[in-house]
């Protein structure tokens, strides 16, 4: 099982640990312990002849003061995260929380305020027990005060944080963020580093052995079985895809039409499969959450066009992104010859961003107005060199998913002219 645990699947299973709240505190608690015991070791140097005498009274008063109040400030800090968390999720979209809960400010400053709580605890234990000498108390002072120090910059730094986290531009800003990070990744490697599609759905199909969502697929492992086996893949389901025991993951089939491989627990266990879809390697689910965002914020009970403006916006400039073209020095090469990927469709890429902010935002003009010339601006981007094509893609998705908001617009628009001034902006006519 371990020789199945590529690169890949290594990074994937680590970037989850950004998730976990735990794991920064634990690392940094670790750490300050280690810490004030490495000032023991001064005794053995000569440091203890050289350097000043300070009395341990005054270590012990300033490792109280740091012991007191900062478990109090962590306490704090926590009370915070949870209510910016608590926040996130009703104010904009529950599948936003991941993001939230990653933010390395506000997880630095409570591993920051724990480590220094720790620290002073263990340090002020070992004070007492007249544990160091002269050049131990030293060092163990220079560590205080530049865990004091630190503990007062992350305060400051964590204040101006929590002010943000949680309210929904910030939110917006992090999905938008993980987006473009999960547009580059797969622009950079369109087919995850294997081939193109070239043949039909057809050969053994084989199915997940339990429901959820597809979070990353070990394209690597992959092909390293179908080599041995001799055999291809082609995979069915990209990140993303919700799968259930009687939908293909990929088809298995040979060259020379004889499949003699009967055991594929490997490739099945090369899909990871969990309860809730991922950012990292899903670009479409970003832009279903800032589409969940856009259309809450036009419901009734929020009414707030605004932030459905703001995140066509948002999508706009991720589109355009999408249509540029990536440095070829930074293209992965297909080097997984034994496995076929399918690219992500522009048109289904189109209908996670634009069909429910399209249909919330119906009846309102300025969202109406606003999405019709976001996708006008979409539909006029050019070709750049070595991105042939994906422009003619886009230009039809962005045409077809116009005519739809202008349709759901005249049945939602009781004033004529609130409808004449949603249509003027559509000028895919006049521009042809």
């Amino acid at each position: 099982m371990l020789g199945n645990m590529y690169t890949d699947r290594i990074k994937f299973l680590l970037s989850r640990f950004r998730e976990r709240l735990w794991v920064k505190p634990l690392a940094v608690c670790l750490l300050s312990i280690a810490a004030a015991f490495i000032a023991k070791l001064a005794d053995d140097t000569r440091l203890i002849d050289i350097v000043p005498s300070i009395t341990s009274d005054a270590i012990e008063t300033l490792l109280s003061i740091m012991a007191s109040s900062m478990l109090v400030i962590a306490t704090l800090s926590v009370t915070s995260m949870v209510s910016a968390y608590a926040s996130a999720s009703s104010t904009a979209t529950p599948r936003s929380f991941s993001l939230v809960v990653a933010d390395d400010a506000s997880q630095n400053a409570l591993s920051t305020f724990v480590g220094a709580f720790i620290f002073s605890i263990v340090a002020l234990t070992a004070v007492k027990n007249n544990y160091f000498q002269n050049a131990g108390i030293f060092i163990l002072f220079v560590l205080t005060i530049t865990v004091f120090t630190l503990v007062i910059f992350m305060f400051v730094r964590w204040v101006d944080r929590i002010a943000r986290l949680g309210r929904i531009i910030s939110t917006i800003d992090k999905v938008e963020y993980a987006t473009k990070n999960a547009f580059i990744v797969r622009k950079r490697a369109p087919t995850l580093c294997g081939v193109a599609v070239k043949s039909e759905k057809q050969g053994e199909p084989i199915y997940a052995r339990c429901v959820g969502y597809i979070q990353h697929i070990d394209i690597e492992a992959i092909d390293k079985w179908a080599s041995k086996a001799e055999v291809r893949v082609a995979v069915a389901t990209l990140p993303g895809t919700f799968t259930a025991p009687d939908r293909p993951l990929a088809y298995v089939y040979s060259p020379d039409g004889k499949l003699q491989e009967d055991n594929f627990d490997c490739l099945i266990d090369s899909f990871q499969i969990g309860g809730n879809r991922v950012f990292d390697n899903d670009p479409r689910f970003g832009l279903i959450v800032l589409s969940e965002i856009a259309s809450k914020a036009l419901s009734p009970a929020v009414n707030d066009p605004g932030t459905a403006i703001d995140v066509i916006g948002t999508l706009l400039r991720l589109f355009t992104q999408w249509n540029e073209p990536v440095d070829k020095d930074e293209i992965k090469p297909n080097c997984y010859k034994n496995v076929e990927v399918p690219e992500i469709m522009v048109e289904d890429m189109f209908d996670d961003a634009f069909t429910a902010i399209a249909r919330g935002g119906a009846g309102l003009v300025e969202v109406s107005i606003r999405l019709q010339k976001t996708l006008v601006s979409l539909a006029s981007l050019k070709d750049f060199e070595g991105n042939e094509g994906n422009n003619h893609e886009m230009k039809e998705a962005a045409e077809y998913y116009s005519r739809l908001a202008l349709k759901r617009s005249k049945l939602a628009m009781s004033i004529e002219e609130d409808y004449l001034a949603v249509e003027k902006a559509t000028k895919f006519n006049s521009a042809d």
